[in-house]
């Protein structure tokens, strides 16, 4: 049974008055305990120090370009998921088909949704790390539920030096708080709502606790549960697929989906915990193990579509809707435990931090976009299966995919005094990665036929995928600071690294089974096996970077690093594997305080080469298979950049970036063999715009905190927009939608702190804007690109919050 929370109704959280009055209240009802309160510092200026360059600095002293957000700015912009911190973020964009099905990128160095989180594409280009610990999937990235958390970085640019393979574009890290000898804790309870009807409100109720355990033992632990209600709706429908009989004899196959229809659908569920010791061994060494738990439960879809077209078996549909025929599900469930051991030898600096992964995912989704694509194009042979009745089955097909990821990761690195002109840190990290995929692309009933097409050894699969895969990592990585000049600093870093990454299974249908390609095995978990390979590659990736503090509260920095994503097998027998692509990053920026400190501004301009660009395509001999190749090269340059601007009581704050990305090289079309040739011709030209990432993202907030008696009140507006984007390279079929607008959203808050306690109450994309962020297909766009569906900005929502923390 699922759990239930008790929220306010749409018409309670919706009436501005009421919200006042809830505000009042609270007031009222808390101020007998502010009297004893210490005095509150509710919007001090936040001074915030990551690890971005593995040493604890100042964020205005880091010479990269880095965007951090302290837990101040979190709590300010209600932000809860990667959703509500990605906005925030300029630098990056992204695809997504719900919650923990994400690829992120960085600075638009993405080639599409053509087999980006695919599980026999590439790996990410960009990397997700939790603490000190990798936790980048292959597929979407892990949704993390944002509370009792220090900062999130986003660090633009290669990243690999210290940070290694798939931080081709940047580096995604999340900062949890750490356990401390102080006691402290604290709650917050909200109440949301879509105002969309029934199943559209949500809330959350989110607590941690701090404990000094002993002198020298300290205990940080949170849990928390989150309800979000629906705000997309599967309309009733009936779809009339042309097929033949049993007789061959044209006839239709009328499928009602009113088994799965349902207002608001998409309703998500997430809960878990999280735990960590600091234990202090004597005054030099710390270790802190910790364990982590989240466990969310996704229903319907988070695309809405299709927005065109007038196909009689897949409509458009009205706003915020869809029209499906089959049970849809994202369950995803992780847990990662990691240790990290801190200390001293002599005056240097030594760090451990290992951990271990595990993530099971099983989605089911709509897949009868490729039924009717098929059909449209090769007739009822592709909607016409006959069950053990005699009778036609319905053909649209269901998608079930299972993946068990798991990570181990082992870092050891050695830093020199921070204090010394120069500064060494050196280290060696290794890695393994596996993921075993159970992917089922099912018609229910298919295998009882008469003279069945289903795959042997996969039920009643039309297509079916088995596949384990491992991908290793081995580095040994330097970094060598040194101060050439008084405020002139010259810092170079080299990483080696070993990827050996296999591969082994089938992908495809019951035509390959039993054929020369793909013998028959004793291995039950496998039809046959298609292809077992591995794939080997060394190298390098560097950086170079030249930073002058001209004064205490100016720096300029000028940077040349590299970055890297390991290669990796394909599982066709005749398409070559495919090698690492490379990103070549040239940046120059500057960090600036002005005003005595109240004002900052941060810049920088970046052209970075990306070479042998990994793309993903199904060609026509490929039986539905996924292959990678290397083909082309592209380039993207662009300026980001963001400002704090502190005046007494107001303080207004923003971040930008302009990007322009564009292919410079032609990408071949694929020949026969299945790999690249020339000579038929170009599959995207030279000067062809990257996909995903917009020309232009920007977000800006004023805030006005003031005193008020005993409160703290304040008031907060946002805006965020950002330019339209493509969702592919070229359009993918003629009328095909590919190409999304811009859009602007806004929030709005009001609260106030009192003592210990605080309340909020908000809107968020308060005029209902539809900003569509991506456009996604359950199957290939080459296949479903007619279909194509939006994954949008949530719909408006309002909300109220209540927190205490002691």
């Amino acid at each position: 049974m699922r759990a239930k929370f008790s929220c306010l109704s749409p018409r309670t959280v919706k009436g501005a008055g009421i919200a006042a009055l809830l505000g009042g209240t609270i007031l009222a009802t808390t101020s007998a305990l502010a009297q004893s309160a210490p005095p509150t510092t509710f919007d001090a200026p936040e001074e915030i120090v990551v690890t971005a360059q593995k040493r604890e600095e100042n964020l205005q002293d880091v010479p990269i370009s880095i965007q951090a957000l302290g837990s101040q700015k979190l709590a300010q912009h209600q932000v809860a998921s990667f959703d509500d911190y990605a906005k925030l973020l300029p630098s990056v964009s992204y695809q997504s088909y719900g919650p923990g099905q994400s690829q992120i990128y960085f600075r638009g160095v993405t080639s599409g949704s053509n087999f980006n989180g695919s599980f026999g594409g590439s790996l990410p280009t960009s990397a997700l790390y939790l603490d000190e610990v990798p936790l980048t999937t292959i597929g979407g990235a892990v949704d993390l539920h944002v509370y009792d958390m220090q900062r999130v970085e986003a660090l633009s640019g290669p990243q690999g030096t210290l940070f290694g393979s798939s931080s081709l574009s940047g580096t995604l890290r999340l900062i949890t708080n750490k356990p401390s000898h102080k006691f402290e804790a604290g709650f917050d309870i909200s109440g949301t709502t879509f105002g969309k009807g029934a199943n559209s409100s949500g809330g959350s109720f989110d607590g941690f606790i701090n404990v000094p355990v002993t002198e020298t033992i300290a205990l940080r632990a949170s849990a928390f549960y989150q309800r979000d209600g629906g705000y997309i709706s599967n309309i009733p429908g009936v779809r009339n697929y042309p097929v033949e009989d049993v007789n061959g004899n044209p006839a239709i196959k009328s499928v009602s989906n009113a088994p799965y229809a349902k207002k608001n659908f998409n309703d998500v569920e997430t809960f878990g915990g999280r735990a960590a010791l600091g234990i202090d061994l004597d005054e030099d060494w710390t270790v802190t193990p910790a364990v982590i738990y989240q466990n969310q439960r996704a229903h319907g879809t988070f695309l809405y579509g299709p927005l065109t077209g007038s196909d009689p078996l897949i409509p458009a549909t009205g706003d915020l809707q869809v029209q499906d025929y089959t049970p849809e599900l994202n369950k995803d469930e992780w847990l990662q435990a990691a240790l990290t051991i801190h200390g001293k030898l002599g005056n240097w600096d030594i760090t451990y931090a290992g951990g271990y992964f595990s993530r099971h995912v099983d989605t089911l989704a709509d897949y009868s976009g490729y039924t009717v694509s098929y059909y449209e194009a090769g007739g009822p042979y592709y909607t016409s299966f006959i069950g053990a009745n005699g009778q036609n089955l319905d053909p649209s097909q269901l998608y079930h995919v299972n993946h068990h990821y798991t990570k181990q990761t082992h870092e050891l690195r050695m830093a020199s005094p921070g204090t010394e002109p120069v500064r060494v840190i050196a280290g060696l990290f290794l890695q393994r990665q596996t993921d075993r995929i159970v992917a089922d692309y099912i018609i229910p009933g298919l295998a009882a036929g008469p003279n069945s097409p289903a795959v042997p050894r996969c039920g009643d699969d039309i297509f079916c995928s088995r596949i384990n895969r491992v991908d290793r990592d081995y580095a040994a990585f330097t970094d060598v600071a040194w101060d050439i000049l008084p405020g002139v600093t010259i810092d170079a870093g080299l990483r080696l690294f070993i990827a050996r990454n296999s591969a082994g299974g089938f992908s495809g249908t019951a035509s390959r089974v039993g054929t020369a390609v793909c013998p028959v095995t004793s291995n039950a978990f496998l039809p046959c096996e298609m292809y077992n390979k591995t794939a080997n590659e060394s190298g390098e990736t560097h950086r170079v970077t030249v930073n002058w503090k001209v004064t205490g509260d100016h720096l300029l920095y000028a940077t040349y690093s590299t970055g890297y994503r390991p290669g990796g097998i394909n599982r066709l027998a005749q398409v070559a594997p495919y090698t690492a692509d490379r990103l070549t990053n040239y940046e120059v920026g500057l960090k600036t305080s002005w005003l005595d400190r109240r004002l900052t501004v941060n810049l920088s301009a970046f052209y970075e080469d990306w070479s042998k660009v990994q793309i993903g395509l199904t060609t026509p001999n490929s039986n539905g298979v996924l292959s990678i190749y290397n083909v082309g090269s592209a380039r993207v340059k662009g300026i980001e950049g963001d400002f704090n601007l502190r005046l007494g009581q107001l303080t207004l704050s923003g971040s930008g970036a302009y990007t322009d990305g564009k292919t410079k090289a032609d990408f071949c079309n694929i020949g026969a063999s299945g790999n690249p040739d020339c000579s038929l011709g170009i599959y995207i030209a030279s000067g062809t715009r990257l996909p995903v990432q917009p020309q232009f993202k920007a977000n800006a907030t004023a805030r006005y905190a003031f005193d008020w008696g005993e409160y703290r009140p304040y008031l907060q507006a946002s805006a965020n927009h950002q330019s339209g984007t493509d969702a592919y390279f070229v359009q993918p079929v003629p009328g095909a939608l590919w190409q999304t607008a811009g859009f602007t959203t806004f929030d709005f808050s009001i609260g106030a702190k009192i003592g210990r306690w605080s309340w909020e109450a908000f809107a968020l994309n308060a005029f209902d804007k539809r900003g569509i962020l991506s456009l996604n297909t359950v199957c290939i766009p080459s296949t479903c690109a007619q279909f194509a569906r939006a994954y949008a900005t949530k719909p408006q929502q309002f909300g109220i919050k209540l927190g205490m923390k002691y």
